[in-house]
C-alpha cells in the first residue's frame, strides 16, 4: 500500500510542478502548485516526518498559497511583457539544459544505488522539531535562508510589477476621500439622501 502511495504523491508532485510552469493563467498556476505542495506533503508522511508533512500544508499550502492567490488577485492576468527578447530566452534554455544534465547525473549516479535496500533506517527523533530545527539553523541554514529570501523577493517583485502596469489608476471622475476633505464646500450634496451615500459626491 506504501509503495501505491508513493507513486501516487510522486506523479501529483511532478504533474503540478509541471502545470505551474506551463499553464498561462496565473490563478491555475497557483491551484497547480497547491497540488504539488499538498503531493510533496503525502511524500514527507511516507517518509515518517509527519512534523514536516503538516508543516507543508500549514505553512505553505495555507498561508503562502493565500499570499500567492492575492498577488495574482492584485496583479491581473494580462500577459507579461516581453524583456531581453530572444537572448534572455536562449539563456534560460542553457540554465535549464545544466540543470537537467545535473539531476540526471545525481539520479543516474547515486539514485539507483538506493533501490533494493532499506535507506538510513529509522531512529527515535527522526522527523521530530527538535531534530528538524537543529538541522535547519546548522547543516541546512543556508539553503532555509535562501528559500525565505527568494519567496520574499517574488512577492515584492510582484507588487513592484503591477505599480508599474498601466490600468491600475483610478478611473476618471472618481472621488476620493482626500478630494472631500479639500473641498471646499465640504464635499457633500445637501439635497441628496443621507442613506443613499450620495451626498458625498459634491455639487
Amino acid at each position: 500500500m506504501a509503495e501505491v502511495a508513493f507513486f501516487i504523491a510522486a506523479i501529483g508532485a511532478i504533474a503540478g510542478a509541471v502545470g505551474t510552469v506551463t499553464s498561462k493563467n496565473p490563478f491555475y498556476s497557483v491551484l497547480a502548485l497547491v497540488g504539488h505542495l499538498l503531493s510533496l506533503a503525502g511524500l514527507f508522511i511516507l517518509l515518517r516526518a509527519e512534523f514536516v508533512g503538516v508543516a507543508q500544508v500549514v505553512v505553505y499550502v495555507g498561508a503562502i498559497m493565500v499570499l500567492y492567490v492575492f498577488v495574482v488577485a492584485y496583479i491581473g492576468d494580462t500577459e507579461p511583457a516581453s524583456v531581453g527578447g530572444n537572448e534572455l530566452r536562449g539563456i534560460s534554455f542553457l540554465f535549464a539544459g545544466a540543470l537537467f544534465i545535473e539531476l540526471s547525473i545525481a539520479i543516474l549516479g547515486t539514485g539507483l544505488k538506493a533501490f533494493g535496500g532499506e535507506g538510513t533506517g529509522f531512529f527515535k527523533a527522526f522527523g521530530s522539531p527538535k531534530e528538524i530545527g537543529e538541522l535547519f539553523l546548522t547543516k541546512f541554514l543556508i539553503a532555509f535562508e535562501a528559500a525565505s529570501l527568494l519567496l520574499l523577493v517574488a512577492a515584492i517583485g510582484a507588487v513592484i510589477l503591477a505599480r508599474r502596469r498601466s490600468g491600475l489608476e483610478a478611473p476618471e471622475g472618481t472621488l476620493s476621500v482626500a478630494d472631500l476633505l479639500r473641498a471646499g464646500d465640504g464635499g457633500t450634496d445637501s439635497t441628496a439622501r443621507p442613506e443613499t451615500m450620495l451626498e458625498g459626491g459634491g455639487q
